[in-house]
């Protein structure tokens, strides 16, 4: 019997008011660097996290691509299920977008063989072939690229990689990963939109260690995914975490979790923060099995995209010096009727 049912976790909807939003200064000079470099590339790679397959979409690079050769890359594919992958590529074909899906252990082949593929069509307009790769923090760009260097030349690792957002921080040198013909990838720092207006796709990316979780409150994160486990009768969970029974309390769950893993202080009070710490990272190793934390439903799919094709709501900051520059005219024109300027 489904956990839901069984034990009447009731939930049925989630909802975090305040704002997550994390876009240093690194990231902006990374999106001038990329632009700069535009124009030499052949083919964009657009890296994105098989467990957030609409969420890891960043509309920035819409308008950094514009009409490029691009080759979409949902990394990570060992932690999703394997039954979204056509749902995905299907809904990505609808949007002219090429999707494949890898682990950077395996398929990886055929990333290079796009690439190759294309260069031997026309070896006069291709003499090389260059590759930017792009994505979010976090997707699994260098040890992608890490993996083709592996598969086409027998190297080893040229790309920095780490667990933590923010790793790579500028746009790189060029990386061979081909000799015949000779193809070249660009790593370039992970990107994220500058103002992100849906909070659940913040929490989503958050979750996946897009965003750093100091920015984005762990107790926020890890209570989304005890309601997004549950609302997926993930029974994994209590099996994983050894707690006697599933609940839709977070402070429950903490309460339990704490005392299986000895998170706790001196006089037997409980360490939250470790907690939740131990509970995040079980997430993010793949312990609760295969998760997809997007709805793909053809409805929910078709309605993310026709809101983030829309102009993005402005944030806070935009909103006020909009609302300055408004006063300014207004100040102008009043002048000007008056005859003073």
């Amino acid at each position: 019997m489904a956990v839901r049912a069984s034990l009447n976790l009731t939930r049925t909807s989630f909802s975090h008011e305040a704002a997550i939003n994390w876009f240093p200064g690194h990231m902006a000079k990374g999106l001038k660097q990329m632009r700069d470099q535009m124009r030499t590339i052949d083919l964009i790679i657009e890296t994105r996290d098989a467990r957030i397959p609409l969420s890891s979409i960043n509309m920035e690079f819409e308008r950094l691509v514009g009409s490029k050769d691009r080759l979409i890359v949902y990394n990570k594919a060992d932690l999703a299920p394997i039954e979204i992958q056509r749902t995905v590529q299907e809904e990505m074909a609808k949007r002219q977008q090429r999707a494949i899906f890898t682990d950077t252990n395996k398929s990886v082949s055929q990333i290079l063989d796009v690439a190759v593929d294309i260069a031997r069509r026309d070896p006069v307009k291709y003499p090389q072939f260059s590759i930017m790769v792009v994505g979010m923090p976090n997707v699994g760009k260098s040890s992608l690229i890490n993996a083709l260097r592996r598969t086409g030349v027998n190297r080893g690792k040229a790309a920095s990689t780490g667990a933590k957002p923010g790793v790579t921080r500028a746009v790189s040198s060029k990386i061979r990963v081909f000799d015949k013909p000779p193809v070249y990838l660009l790593d370039t720092p992970g990107v994220m939109m500058p103002h992100i207006p849906d909070t659940m796709t913040a929490i989503k990316v958050a979750l996946t260690g897009g965003i750093k979780d100091n920015i984005a409150d762990e107790s926020v994160l890890a209570d989304y995914l005890l309601f997004r486990l549950n609302r997926l009768d993930n029974i994994n969970c209590c099996q994983t975490l050894g707690i006697e029974r599933p609940t839709d309390d977070i402070n429950e769950l903490v309460d339990m979790l704490a005392r299986k893993i000895g998170a706790l202080r001196h006089g037997g009070e409980i360490d939250t923060d470790k907690t939740l710490q131990f509970f995040l990272k079980a997430f993010r190793q793949g312990r609760f099995g295969r998760v997809c934390l997007d709805d793909l439903d053809e409805g929910a799919v078709d309605d993310f995209f026709k809101s983030s094709l829309l102009e993005p709501p402005m944030s806070k900051n935009q909103g006020q010096k909009a609302k300055r520059a408004a006063q300014r005219l207004r100040s102008l024109e009043r002048a000007k009727a008056k005859g003073l300027i």
